[in-house]
């Protein structure tokens, strides 16, 4: 791979929180090798001057739906997975066109996807996939009619599905270990209710604790870790106290749960682009009052739970948890945010934080030596203002992912 000198540009990462203008950054063979405060200069290398454009390291969404091609998502089922799959991979596109070189999928995806992509058959962000959400009968990821039997076949099993039903602590390690043997890089349940379930008010509790210590027990056998999808203080709770690492949406927290996430380790993941897109689209999209009823007692929660995370010292990831057509509204997390967050603390989530949700830290989102190459280049400053990473990759001149360029100035 041909060494790369990216020269003139204004540095930008979670490491500090300005920009370092006038710096020059080396890749070689897909990754940084050096970033310097001095001109670079080389017979063999190519050098691309990027007049002054912010340099951030490569977008990172942990919590995305890459199979979740209609947002409706109970007809899923009803698809050929080669469909899927096939519509799965512009998705992917699409994210990568937006500056995210890495996402973590969080229920849908499986390892075929990720090496997929690896093997350059989709032009994607880098996927570590959860395979198919643990859910217990009648829980976020039931989404079966009520006139269906539970005898029935709980997990999609000849259709695309986002989870699958596992109840008892015997069911739950081998849909564990059934979920790890096929690629998932992580485990994620589902520990309440939630908006687009059917049936499960957002109180409800799911999964007992010796349910979740089984499945957070395997896990931890392939060194790896679970997320899970929660809301209320008591579903908090619940999974923090049995071993669960990452948070997903947390709407509903209170103080006294954020501090208690801040002590074990913990990280959420805030998905406030849901919730908008959601209440503008979400019923011309087919979503019953029902689902729009638990949509609003969620979404205005969101703005203030950011606040009592930042408070808390929770390590905040960013996350969109989009579905079918609102992919496209991915990038409206940075501006939605900027009302309770600055722009650093936004640009941060999405890049370090959530490599160190990855355990990628040092590998990802960072722009330093030995890290990959994964690099995207804005027309602006985006401490100045956030939407320039908003949109469908209008204010990107430069995406790069180890090493390879996927977009570049003209």
């Amino acid at each position: 791979m041909t060494a790369i000198i990216l020269a003139n540009c204004a540095v930008l990462d979670g490491t500090r929180a300005e920009r370092r203008e006038d710096y020059h950054v080396l890749v070689e063979d897909g990754r940084i090798r050096e970033v310097s405060d001095r001109p670079l200069r080389s017979e063999t290398t190519e050098t691309i001057d990027l007049h002054g454009r912010t340099l951030l390291p490569g977008l990172i969404d942990a919590h995305v739906h890459a199979v979740a091609v209609d947002a409706m998502l109970g007809r899923l089922a009803e698809q050929p997975m080669t469909l899927v799959t096939m519509q799965a991979g512009r998705v992917l596109e699409g994210m990568l066109r937006r500056g995210f070189t890495t996402v973590r999928d969080a229920g849908g995806a499986d390892g075929g996807l990720a090496e997929a992509i690896e093997r350059g058959l989709v032009a994607g962000p880098r996927l570590f996939p959860s395979g198919q959400a643990l859910s217990q009968t009648g829980g976020h990821g039931d989404a079966r009619p009520r006139t269906r039997s539970v005898t029935s076949c709980a997990c999609c099993e000849y259709g695309a599905g986002l989870s699958r039903i596992a109840d008892g602590v015997d069911e739950c390690r081998r849909a564990a270990r059934d979920e790890l043997r096929k690629g998932a890089t992580q485990l994620k349940i589902m520990a309440s209710g939630g908006v687009a379930s059917p049936y499960d008010p957002i109180w409800n509790l799911q999964y007992s604790n010796e349910e979740m210590r089984a499945i957070v027990e395997e896990a931890r056998g392939w060194r790896t870790y679970v997320l899970a999808h929660a809301y209320t203080p008591e579903a908090i709770g619940r999974a923090i106290d049995n071993g669960v690492r990452s948070i997903e949406h947390a709407n509903l927290i209170d103080r006294a749960t954020a501090e208690r996430v801040a002590a074990a380790g913990g990280f959420v993941v805030p998905t406030l682009a849901t919730y908008d897109t959601l209440h503008r689209f979400g019923r011309e999209l087919g979503f019953s009052e029902v689902n729009l009823s638990k949509l609003a007692e969620v979404r205005e929660a969101g703005l203030s739970s950011l606040e009592l995370l930042q408070a808390a010292g929770v390590p905040i990831g960013y996350g969109t948890d989009l579905l079918g057509p609102m992919h496209k509204y991915q990038t409206r997390e940075f501006v939605l945010r900027g009302e309770a967050m600055a722009p650093f603390d936004i640009i941060r989530s999405a890049t370090m934080v959530n490599a160190a949700l990855l355990n990628r830290t040092g590998e990802l989102g960072v722009i330093a030596p030995d890290a990959r190459a994964d690099l995207i280049a804005v027309d602006g400053d985006p401490l100045a203002d956030i939407a320039l990473l908003d949109g469908e990759g209008e204010h990107l001149s430069l995406i790069m992912k180890d090493g390879a360029f996927y977009k570049r100035p003209t």
